[in-house]
């Protein structure tokens, strides 16, 4: 049952996907706007588009024909997959979920107001005129998110009136796409970010992997755990909601779920039709499938009898303190690689920025152990190695 599979956006969750797709025999065309993206170094074919410019895209699943079309990322000009989807080339979940979850906009509004899911108030904002209004409505301290971003770009906090303009230009530069309207958060005070990873499959019942807790630095995700510390009734609260969405946005596949955790109750905040950058956890093999595995079987709907949990582990990010076009080097992984129930992923990016992501160190240990001195673990891990 080889497929040929077009992976739309060819980044370090998509390598980790193709990685996975060719352990089953797949067949992966890796797509990105630039060349040698990390997906595109362990794919059978590569194409260098514009995925913003439909043309390009119309182009290329034309060239291809695919038999699965499989986004990684929001930068896409998913109003074409209805398009592909009429032409019988399968948009990964689908269509319809892509087009919703790329748009934080259609995904609030479906989440708050069609299926009643508990949020944080918002209200969306095209121009700084009304921007003002609505932080002023919703109240500060307020989030600030472009409604077209991943990976925390383009957000902000609002603490005080000083931070709106900055907030508004930051969210209208900083987000991708070619959207200029903003989405103005009220502010949760929560104890706990979650991951819910939840798989949808086409014959088969919805499953939900242990959660995933998460810290995030500049709207940036910087360490994540498995399992989560979460009551027995939030996780059922949780699960029931991502149900409920994912359902309604029909397909199979890997979902990230996030929600934030407060002493009220639990609140949706966001869903990703893919693997999560927090699954990233799961490679240190927390989980009898990673979440790449997961979605790779979702995806060609293979069985999954079920995801067990197997240990306790973090995910710490290795960043870059350079910019620089030239093609990285790591130091200290030598030093890292001694650590014993440790593991490493260098992403493999072409070239770096400050604050970019390039790589994740990992830790482990059975389940029960102490997740503050594993998170300490990681971390230590992860100062480790320099990018130069």
């Amino acid at each position: 049952m080889t497929k040929k599979i077009l992976l739309l956006g060819s980044g370090e969750l998509g390598k980790e996907f193709v990685i996975a797709a060719k352990r089953l025999g797949q067949y992966v065309v890796a797509v990105d706007s630039y060349d040698n993206a990390p997906a595109m170094q362990v794919a059978d074919e590569r194409e260098v588009i514009d995925m913003l410019n439909g043309t390009e895209l119309d182009r290329i699943v034309a060239k291809h024909k695919p038999d699965l079309i499989v986004p990684e990322i929001e930068a896409i000009r998913t109003e074409r997959f209805y398009e592909y989807e009429n032409q019988g080339f399968p948009v990964i979940p689908s269509a319809r979920a892509a087009n919703f979850t790329m748009n934080r906009k259609a995904i609030r509004d479906l989440a708050a107001k069609e299926l009643g899911l508990k949020t944080a108030p918002y209200l969306y904002a095209a121009d700084l005129e009304t921007f003002k209004k609505a932080v002023a409505q919703i109240g500060i301290p307020c989030v600030i998110k472009p409604l077209m971003s991943s990976s925390g770009k383009g957000q902000s906090v609002i603490k005080s009136v000083a931070d709106i303009e900055k907030a508004w230009e930051i969210a209208t530069t900083k987000g991708r796409g070619d959207y200029n309207e903003v989405i103005i958060e009220g502010f949760i005070n929560f104890h706990t970010e979650i991951t819910l990873l939840t798989v949808t499959q086409r014959n088969g019942e919805t499953l939900f992997c242990p959660p995933i807790g998460h810290r995030q630095e500049r709207g940036d995700y910087m360490e994540s755990w498995q399992p989560a510390n979460i009551s027995s009734e939030h996780l059922k609260q949780a699960e029931t909601m991502a149900k409920a969405v994912t359902n309604s946005l029909t397909g199979a596949g890997i979902w990230g779920v996030e929600f934030f955790l407060a002493d009220e109750g639990v609140y949706f905040s966001e869903l990703s039709p893919r693997p999560h950058d927090t699954g990233m956890v799961t490679l240190g093999g927390t989980q009898n499938l990673s979440e790449f595995e997961l979605h790779l079987r979702a995806v060609l709907g293979l069985p999954i009898p079920e995801i067990t949990l197997e240990r306790a582990g973090v995910s710490a990010v290795i960043l870059s303190s350079i910019e620089s076009n030239e093609t990285p080097r790591y130091l200290g992984l030598e030093k890292a690689a001694a650590i014993p129930k440790s593991d490493i992923r260098i992403f493999g990016k072409p070239f770096t920025r400050k604050h970019r992501r390039m790589g994740v160190a990992l830790a482990y240990d059975k389940p029960g152990t102490d997740m503050d001195s594993l998170r300490i673990k990681a971390k230590e891990i992860a100062d480790m190695i320099t990018v130069s």
